[in-house]
């Protein structure tokens, strides 16, 4: 990858530093939603989209034409290299604003590194991350850091979208086609890459998909009806499936054998490489959950262990009409993605009082 200095030949491993790297150091889906119903409602007649649907981001109407996206995401490193580090954190934290429907503008760094750590670590961090910011198109305009035992990095993002346009993680309809523009595994190959048991494929591909932007993909999804999207990240597909089922009120069907996966990560999971947030994504979808066909407690086991599988910079989850389904999948194959795209289900029905996903293969 262009861009790379050789700290990987050095004596620091930035995943050493850190029990949960990327997205899977996430606070827990069940722990974080207690929290957050602890905290007082705010209400503003220009606050588009706020916290109580679990949404990417924030939304504020400024004018009739302008709102503001804001979001902010950070974590420790679920990978070595420095500046590869600086670019997985910049593109996670980017794709919030674009599962909103919205360009990034403005960016600020947040860092936490330790004091004894060559500062030459830190410089290359902050350098992956600027150029990613660059590559959307946005500006880099400071930020804050403080001293701390274990690295993070992330950004602080400020996107705008029109108010008319704004994509929630809510709104999937009867009939609906749910695609996913990048393919999952990410979790569990970075635990096979941690501990030398990832081919080299496997870990290039890897790096590939969650450096990539959802920019495109946003912009291929921008010019078609677009009932409801979500990034994959730290809950993993069936959790923000769930969101989304959930937010709905709709009832989800999703087709294990139809979700692209990561090169090696279902043989990975099969040997019990498998992050321990996985396992909190599947307790908290547990409730909305229909394994139908599938034997749970057998060889169908590691289906489960994918879909919960924490995802970090992970693509979006698009619904789409049925009648625009094929449409926007030639223009995915036109843009030449640099990740895979996959139908992964569909909207079965509305109504449901509290959403409900639906597995088959």
């Amino acid at each position: 990858m262009s861009g790379k200095t050789p700290f990987l030949s050095g004596n620091v491993r930035l995943t050493q530093f850190a029990k949960h790297g990327g997205c899977a150091a996430k606070i827990g889906p069940d722990t974080l939603s207690r929290v957050l119903e602890r905290l007082p409602k705010f209400s503003d007649p220009s606050l588009l989209v706020g916290f109580e649907t679990s949404d990417d981001a924030a939304v504020y109407k400024v004018t009739d034409d302008i709102a503001v996206i804001q979001t902010l995401d950070f974590f420790t490193s679920v990978v070595d290299d420095p500046y590869t580090f600086g670019q997985v954190a910049a593109a996670n934290a980017l794709s919030d604003v674009y599962a909103m429907g919205g360009e990034p503008k403005i960016a600020l760094n947040i860092v936490e590194f330790p004091g004894e750590l060559d500062p030459d670590i830190l410089g290359e961090i902050l350098r992956g991350g600027a150029d990613k910011v660059h590559e959307a198109g946005a500006v880099l305009v400071g930020g804050h850091s403080i001293q701390d035992d274990v690295p993070k990095y992330g950004l602080a993002v400020t996107g705008f979208v029109h108010p008319d346009k704004i994509y929630k993680n809510y709104g999937c309809r009867e009939g609906d086609v749910l695609i996913l523009t990048k393919q999952i595994g990410s979790g569990i190959v970075n635990m096979a890459v941690k501990a030398q048991m990832a081919s080299e494929g496997a870990a290039r591909e890897v790096i590939r998909v969650m450096t990539t932007l959802n920019r495109k993909a946003k912009e291929t999804a921008r010019k078609h009806s677009i009932h409801a999207c979500t990034d994959v990240t730290g809950f993993g597909l069936l959790g923000h499936c769930s969101e989304m089922a959930s937010a709905s009120g709709a009832q989800i069907r999703i087709n294990v054998e139809d979700v692209a996966c990561m090169q090696g990560a279902k043989e990975y999971a099969q040997t019990g490489l498998v992050p321990g947030g996985a396992y909190r994504n599947r307790k908290h979808v547990a409730p909305l959950l229909d394994t139908g066909n599938l034997d749970i407690n057998g060889p169908d086991e590691v289906w489960l262990d994918l879909l919960c599988d924490p995802q970090t910079s992970g693509g979006l989850l698009l619904a789409v009409p049925e009648a625009e389904a094929d449409s926007i999948l030639r223009e995915f194959e036109q843009a030449e993605m640099e990740t895979e795209v996959s139908v992964v289900g569909r909207v079965e029905k509305s109504g449901c009082e509290k959403g409900r996903i639906c597995l088959t293969k």
